[in-house]
């Protein structure tokens, strides 16, 4: 493969205006370069003219170019979904990026293939997003510096790509408390939750200033025949949600008998 041939160059043509002006409406020449006879490396060559009239005199800007004639090697790489996470709505967070195909191959001179450290399917849409999605997405190939590889061909040229979102959110234990009284005769030992923590949803804000869920336990529900209790669970003020909605507290209880007797009466 080659680089360093520039895509145009100046070309300055001057003699007889006849000549000259048919030359630039006909533009029926062409500007090439001869490597057949160059090895692999660096070179310094000459860029040469066919079908311009004898008669013109030609001035080229360059008219010498820097070229190196390298190796062309295909590798593949893994890819790299991104999304600028400024795009999200307030409260939602950026939960997974899934491409697929998942890796490219990317062909081109080896010394451009070896300096590229990432290889990025950037999602773009409008700012507020606040759902998954799938989209499109172009691949590209950057240096170390981020910096767009070019001279090279990727296949596939773009991917798909699953963009997850969800709310903000965090995990809190249930600090349970008693209310209420128990019945006669019930004594409560300890109280325990089907769950330790419950997941808090809502804006960044207030979800991190939550340290845990209080819950209380009206114990006067607590009888020796129903030791388990349904409670829903309460929605702090700014919370969108909880997972789960509801949990059971079991009670480890005593019974008091209303007459204790002697021993062997």
């Amino acid at each position: 493969m080659v680089s360093g041939l520039p895509e145009t160059v100046d070309l300055t043509i001057s003699g007889p205006t006849s000549v000259v002006q048919t030359t630039r409406q006909l533009k029926d020449f062409t500007l090439f370069v001869d490597l057949r006879d160059l090895e692999m490396g660096e070179h310094r060559i000459s860029i040469q003219t066919e079908n311009l009239s004898e008669q013109l005199r030609v001035q080229m800007d360059p008219a010498f170019v820097e070229i190196n004639i390298e190796e062309r090697v295909s590798q593949e790489f893994r890819i790299d979904p991104e999304l600028n996470e400024r795009l999200l709505a307030e409260g939602f967070v950026l939960e997974s990026m899934v491409a697929d195909p998942n890796s490219v191959t990317v062909t081109g001179p080896k010394s451009v293939i070896d300096s590229i450290s990432f290889v990025k399917a950037t999602i773009t849409g409008e700012p507020g997003i606040n759902e998954s999605f799938e989209t499109e997405a172009r691949v590209r190939v950057l240096a170390n510096d981020l910096t767009k590889l070019e001279n090279v061909t990727i296949e596939p040229e773009a991917v798909q790509v699953a963009v997850g979102i969800e709310e903000y959110s965090k995990e809190v234990p249930v600090a349970l408390s008693q209310s209420g009284e128990p019945p006669a005769g019930i004594i409560i030992n300890s109280l325990e939750p089907s769950v330790e923590n419950v997941r808090i949803y809502g804006p960044k804000n207030i979800v991190d200033e939550i340290a845990e869920l209080p819950v209380e336990v009206n114990v006067a529900d607590i009888t020796a025949a129903n030791t388990e209790l349904d409670i829903d669970l309460p929605l702090p003020n700014g919370i969108t949600s909880l997972d789960p909605e509801k949990i059971t507290v079991e009670a480890d209880i005593t019974v008091e008998n209303e007459l204790e007797l002697p021993e062997g009466a």
